[in-house]
């Protein structure tokens, strides 16, 4: 909860409780809790009152006359009322239930406070648009309408000013961040007011902030969000790879994100869904996976031209276009396999939790990263031997990480903002769940792609269950 929010909060219950003071103190309590809600209340009002306040002002609208009732009556000369004790417990204990159920609602959505990121860079980001002229677009009929991306650039920047306004979380504009945001509720069928707080977080990056001195390149890290997710939604995780001296790149999917609001102001909504049937879904997964990965692919290309400035900006000259890794969550992580099958100039692959849709051949041949929660035959009898099978067959060295307590929403930013239960984010916690996915593929990435020494699977496999398959020939 802000400190208004507490403040109002306090205010309430201070009201209610002073009908059980001695005599004495009722007044002053009363007059000093008033004055605390009404402006506090008032203010909230201007900026924007979230739900989670609702019981709050609803608990203090039903003692508010019974508290001044009292001091008004005195004022005017005739004797107080106060009702009898036995009427007042039961309205009183209705009253501090109903502001008790704020804080605990705020707890359970809260505003996402963001991670401080431990690299010794700060984190700049910015928003860049690009259309491929080659690639006609599959979701439309119009033979004239080309593939285009959204892309959210995270990268190290030069110390930032102690007060520098913070990127807002989910857009570039509050727009963007409530279009977003309501769209990603309505795509999991939660009621939009519920996420509320979602678009009112700042992240650590600053918007446009300068690059880091030095002259330095840095690898490249791109990204795929899940189905019908969006290019923030590892917002905490990109910023802590961009501290330790990565760029990456995080795509939006038109018409496979949620929502996508491009440079002109429109918004494009996500059509895919799950049909309810395995095989007919597998089978569409298979084509949303090969179109995911054509993006990344052209999105790599982009980055090779900026680096050379012929996109201009302030990354010229400052990405290692020959140190990259493609990643991605749930079906992004399908379609960074399959990126990395088609297109050599990916050095390494980690796939959070996706489960491996399309050809497995050709095989893999970069050093590959797969993070997953545990998943049992019961639970998916598909998911692990597929899985094991691609990973197997790769040429290169791969690793396959079980984390105890993950569940699918663990390796994005869902524990920052949604309800603690296990199920839906784990129980990892709030503060271990991006610390875990952050160490685990940051080591993953020094050694694949800066080649640092070092354990590797000793770093792993003291996050979790680790299966390492060496390439065939090592076996």
């Amino acid at each position: 909860m802000s400190p208004l929010e507490l403040l109002a909060s306090l205010g309430a219950v201070a009201l209610v409780v002073a009908r059980w003071l001695p005599p004495a103190a009722r007044p002053r309590v009363t007059i000093v809790s008033s004055a605390v809600l009404v402006p506090s209340a008032i203010v909230l009002g201007v900026v924007g009152i979230r739900w989670q306040m609702l019981p709050v002002l609803a608990g203090a609208a039903l003692a508010l006359p019974f508290a001044l009732s009292p001091l008004l009556r005195r004022r005017t000369g005739r004797p107080a009322w106060r009702a009898r004790w036995w009427l007042a417990l039961p309205g009183s204990v209705a009253c501090v239930g109903l502001v008790a159920t704020s804080p605990v609602a705020a707890w359970a959505f809260p505003v996402p406070e963001f991670p401080e990121p431990s690299g010794r860079f700060a984190v700049g980001t910015r928003v860049v648009q690009w259309t491929d002229p080659r690639r006609p677009e599959s979701f439309t009929a119009d033979p004239n309408d080309r593939r285009t991306v959204v892309v959210q650039l995270w990268y190290p920047a030069q110390k930032i000013p102690a007060g520098a306004r913070r990127a807002q979380y989910l857009g570039r504009t509050e727009y963007e961040s409530r279009t977003v945001s309501e769209a990603l509720a309505r795509n999991v069928g939660l009621p939009e007011f519920l996420v509320d707080g979602v678009p009112r977080a700042r992240s650590n990056a600053v918007f446009d902030a300068p690059v880091a001195g030095g002259g330095e390149r840095f690898p490249v890290v791109l990204f795929s969000p899940g189905s019908g997710g969006v290019r923030t939604q590892n917002t905490a995780w990109a910023e802590e790879l961009a501290a330790h001296g990565y760029v990456v790149a995080a795509l939006d999917h038109p018409y496979d994100s949620a929502a996508v609001v491009l440079d002109d102001g429109r918004t494009i909504r996500g059509r895919i869904a799950s049909t309810g049937d395995r095989e007919k879904d597998d089978e569409l997964a298979v084509g949303w996976t090969a179109v995911r990965a054509a993006d990344l692919t052209f999105v790599l290309t982009q980055l090779n031209r900026l680096d050379r400035g012929e996109n201009g900006g302030p990354l010229a000259g400052r990405l290692n276009t020959d140190q990259v890794a493609v990643t991605g969550h749930s079906m992004g992580g399908a379609a960074a396999l399959q990126a990395a099958r088609q297109d050599r100039r990916f050095d390494a692959v980690i796939d959070l939790d996706g489960y491996p849709h399309g050809p497995t051949s050709p095989s893999l041949d970069q050093p590959t990263l797969a993070l997953t929660q545990a998943i049992t035959s019961g639970t998916d009898p598909h998911y692990i031997p597929r899985l094991t099978e691609a990973l197997k067959s790769n040429t290169a060295t791969s690793y396959r990480l079980t984390i105890p307590g993950a569940a699918h929403l663990t390796f994005m930013d869902g524990p920052l903002y949604l309800p603690p239960v296990p199920s839906i984010v784990g129980s990892l916690g709030r503060a271990e769940s991006p610390r875990v996915v952050a160490a685990t593929t940051l080591a993953f990435l020094d050694t694949t792609l800066r080649h640092e020494p070092g354990d590797l699977a000793g770093v792993l496999s003291a996050h979790g269950d680790l299966s390492v398959h060496p390439p065939e020939g090592r076996r």
